[in-house]
């Protein structure tokens, strides 16, 4: 998990300023979903509901590879930088690398003590929903 190690050095040893800079850069590196989700019926599906701040997530795998779409909105820059972070981290992936992922790298990022513990939860979230949505996709063995 080369990508994920990668993410952990930058955040090490960061200051909370550092930190903030890195997300607001996460946040404007997440591209916008595609069009055909934009208009999804169902969104509400794919909201993860334990983030206060309203963030959706599509996991789609296709050829061997999940590919992971997120829509949050642009007043909440931090957040959205976070998971695009995670997205960053996984997105491309096999299912069985997304599985074996480590199950710390949230906590490894150093988060909690700097931008508190609801948005480490949320962010905790996000990340067993991309995980369980690589299992119903049945892409996982």
């Amino acid at each position: 998990m080369a990508r994920i190690q990668e993410i952990v050095r930058e955040f090490e040893g960061a200051d909370q300023q550092e930190m903030i800079n890195l997300l607001i850069d996460y946040s404007e590196d997440l591209p916008e979903i595609p069009q055909r989700l934009a208009g999804h019926v169902d969104r509400d599906l794919h909201r993860v509901h334990e983030c206060e701040t309203p963030v959706f997530i599509w996991v789609e795998v296709a050829d061997g590879r999940v590919s992971i779409f997120a829509d949050v909105p642009e007043p909440f820059p931090t957040v959205k930088g976070l998971v695009s972070i995670l997205i960053s981290a996984v997105d491309g992936l096999t299912p069985g690398e997304i599985e074996s992922a480590p199950a710390d790298f949230i906590s490894r990022l150093g988060l909690a003590q700097r931008l508190g513990i609801r948005r480490v939860r949320g962010l905790s979230a996000v990340y067993a929903r991309i995980k369980s949505e690589v299992r119903k996709h049945g892409a996982v063995t």
